[in-house]
């Protein structure tokens, strides 16, 4: 069965991560966070799974003992 992919507005992501929408821009400009994907001429998102798995990585690391 497919899963259905979801695009989520910088305000969900930010929820979702607790860092701020100004912040995550300029992580993904460093490509310390997922890039955002353009999804019309004036809007962008990131997809629902490239966060959950920044996030996955994020607790892999703290629970291994990483940065």
């Amino acid at each position: 069965m497919e899963q259905t992919m979801r695009i989520l507005k910088a305000q969900q992501v930010s929820d979702l991560t607790s860092i701020s929408r100004s912040h995550l821009h300029r992580m993904a400009r460093e490509g310390n966070f997922p890039k955002s994907i353009k999804i019309s001429q004036c809007r962008s998102g990131w997809l629902e799974e490239d966060v959950q798995a920044w996030i996955s990585e994020c607790v892999r690391k703290h629970r291994s003992g990483g940065n």
